[in-house]
């Protein structure tokens, strides 16, 4: 039954919010309580018990009723010794690295020309939501070029989609999500000289960093000029601190002052960025989780490869790609059979062709593992 106030509301919401708003989706989480959460690449280890303890007292003692101050810059030197940030480069921090992309997409958004074409992010497919989505909602123009079969950046595609497309921003996932992989240097590399000659901005995204074998800012230090276009990205939420939503971005230091003048005022709160330095201050024992969740990836991968009409793709994340064999959409089957027996995953089969019958697995623990591993022999 529809009513008065549904009536005006409905009309209120044809009037004054955006049509293509309104046929969107919101991003959803799934529901996971009792389940095996193995579907969001969070890291599955919680702090010891007395580092619980320690960061309770000293969040007690924060003075909530006050807007956040000068602490936050000492988190941002915090994380610029981490990350042994390269010279010449400053740093800005966000509300999750969701909240940088969605920044940047506002700082490019260059009103065109009459006659003109709007401003252009450009990302390889299939890779993380948010860069389409952020071009969405910034009223700007999508361009994703396909990887190839096995997941590789089609560097010729890349290299003529941006010089057609002239980006404002090209994204480069490093390693891939939903892929789970690295590309190829000297790939990266070429990408990054085409995005330069067309006067692109390269987003780096090292959200998976803490599992990964390499990092851009290695190549960001030894060739400054090559990479004078380069904004790094990276997260604290597979460090370990996906409930405190922060992330950070990295680069040239006049680049990134012009992105900051778009991030609202107090973005990052005294807990967040308590929680966060506190982190850093015992940095050895997420480097030790770290650590575990790759040794754990490395069993987990040699187990899912000895199972029947499994394909399972090397990882420098902490995630692993899978795609299943058999008639009729076996990764719904398995996707349904691993929730019917506890355990959730993401089922991303849907999200893009090259990844027809996949399902994400993230890494857990070597309990949540075994479990993850008992359900798919039952299944398959």
């Amino acid at each position: 039954m529809t009513t008065a106030i549904d009536t005006a509301v409905n009309a209120l919401i044809a009037r004054r919010i955006r049509q293509d708003v309104q046929g969107m989706h919101a991003y959803a989480v799934q529901e996971s309580k009792g389940m095996v959460k193995l579907d969001a690449m969070e890291n599955p280890f919680s702090l010891p018990p007395e580092l619980q303890a320690a960061l309770g007292q000293r969040l007690g003692g924060l003075a909530l009723n006050r807007y956040p101050d000068g602490r936050v810059n000492d988190l941002r030197k915090a994380l610029a010794a981490y990350a042994d940030m390269p010279a010449g480069c400053d740093l800005m921090l966000g509300n999750g690295s969701d909240e940088l992309i969605s920044l940047l997409a506002m700082a490019c958004d260059v009103p065109p020309a009459p006659g003109a074409t709007k401003p252009v992010i450009l990302a390889p497919v299939p890779g993380f939501v948010m860069y389409a989505m952020s071009a969405a909602l910034q009223g700007l123009d999508f361009c994703g070029v396909p990887l190839t079969a096995d997941f590789a950046l089609d560097v010729p595609a890349m290299v003529e989609a941006i010089a057609r497309t002239q980006p404002a921003i090209v994204y480069l996932a490093y390693p891939n999500n939903p892929t789970a992989n690295l590309w190829d240097v000297a790939d990266m590399r070429a990408v990054v000289a085409a995005a330069r000659a067309a006067g692109s901005i390269v987003a780096v995204d090292e959200a998976y960093q803490p599992f990964s074998s390499r990092s851009w800012l290695d190549e960001m230090r030894a060739q400054p000029l090559d990479n004078a276009h380069v904004l790094l990205m990276r997260t604290l939420s597979k460090f370990g601190l996906a409930g405190v939503r922060l992330g950070y971005m990295v680069g040239p230091a006049a680049l990134v002052a012009q992105v900051d003048k778009v991030r609202p005022p107090y973005n990052v709160s005294v807990l967040n960025y308590e929680c966060a330095l506190f982190a850093l201050e015992h940095q050895d024992t997420f480097a030790a989780q770290a650590r575990e969740i790759c040794a754990q990836r490395a069993i987990l991968l040699e187990a899912l490869r000895k199972l029947p009409g499994v394909k399972a793709w090397d990882s420098d994340a902490n995630m692993v790609l899978v795609r299943f064999a058999g008639e009729g959409e076996p990764a719904q089957k398995v996707f349904d059979g691993l929730k019917a027996r506890g355990v959730l995953v993401k089922n991303v089969s849907k999200m893009h062709p090259l990844l027809a019958q996949c399902l994400r697995l993230t890494v857990g623990t070597a309990d949540e593992n075994a479990r993850l591993l008992k359900a798919l022999q039952e299944i398959l």
